[in-house]
């Protein structure tokens, strides 16, 4: 039998952190794995088939405690999910794009996650596609903010083709602004909570926030910006290609879409089989996010995989 490994932590502190409330966090990683996890002061001995991979999820615990990180049940179980797929969650969950204006800071939560926002900071257009709740548009906003923040562009754009669940502008009442309103919320919500109701105002003011429909793109060069189209999905083919021509110089893209609450007419969505056209143009990614990236409620991501298997003997 083999001898058990051990691990030795730095500090009281660290290992109150560590083992959460009645060993909580060490419960999980145990019911995670076909292990047994003994603590004696400031010592972790693991034994069993997989000791080795339950002691790297300990490990990189411990690293993300000494970058100043606090632990949750949520996190411990995404950590092993992390390990499982060979990444390291040290890496994944101390990686910070901004400090809102609450002191709150903004990082991926799963490795899908990270990936997106690597794919953002490394090329000039990137598609993230998935589910609701991975994270989609409220990550693309931050790298938005970031980027204003670090004068990497001199303003933010964010759009969305106005054509959900058959409802059109021209039927609802009131001016412009009212009718694009409940279309681009969302936008505007994600960017409130970044920098808040006073910071929103000044960018609005300095006019380096821009928020607008879709059809207000035609005819414009985008350059210098860092641009967002939402809810692609709903974008037509010659939408899809209208926009993406508008690309100017030193600008980012991020187009953010769910190909499973596609509402456009006819079904015809630009973001369906938008990368096999796309796919080998440099400066270009395609990032898909599932049920493992959904960081909202536990509920969301079972809804996600029961709707998953319910329409996937339609696709086959």
């Amino acid at each position: 039998m083999a001898a058990p490994l051990t691990i030795q932590v730095p500090s009281n502190q660290l290992m109150m952190g560590l083992l959460g409330q009645r060993d909580e966090y060490m419960r999980v990683v145990e019911q995670s794995f076909n292990a047994s996890i003994h603590v004696r002061g400031n010592e972790i001995s693991i034994e069993g088939p997989d000791a080795e991979p339950a002691a790297q999820v300990i490990r990189e615990l411990v690293l993300v405690l000494e970058k100043g990180q606090s632990l949750e049940s949520v996190t411990v179980k995404r950590a092993v999910q992390m390990v499982g797929a060979s990444v390291r969650p040290s890496e994944v969950l101390t990686d910070r794009i901004l400090t809102t204006s609450r002191g709150k800071p903004v990082r991926p939560k799963t490795a899908g996650q990270k990936r997106y926002i690597d794919a953002i900071r490394e090329n000039i257009v990137t598609f993230g596609v998935g589910p609701a709740g991975t994270g989609k548009s409220w990550l693309a906003v931050a790298c938005a903010v970031q980027a204003l923040q670090a004068k990497e562009v001199d303003r933010i754009l964010l759009t969305r083709p106005a054509v959900e669940a058959g409802e059109r502008l021209g039927y609802l009442p009131g001016d412009l602004m009212s009718k694009v309103d409940p279309y681009l919320r969302p936008l505007y919500d994600a960017l409130h909570d970044m920098v808040g109701a006073e910071g929103l105002a000044k960018m609005l003011e300095k006019n380096s926030v821009e928020v607008a429909p879709l059809a207000f793109m035609r005819g414009r060069t985008l350059n210098n910006s860092f641009i967002i189209l939402d809810e692609a999905q709903n974008t037509s083919p010659e939408q899809m290609k209208m926009f993406l021509t508008r690309i100017g110089f030193n600008s980012r893209v991020v187009v953010t879409g769910d190909q499973t609450q596609i509402d456009v007419a006819g079904g015809r969505s630009g973001l369906l089989g938008i990368w096999k056209i796309l796919e080998g143009i440099e400066g270009m990614a395609y990032v898909e996010l599932g049920s493992a990236d959904v960081v909202r409620h536990r509920i969301v991501q079972d809804i996600v995989d029961a709707y998953a298997r319910h329409e996937e003997p339609r696709h086959r």
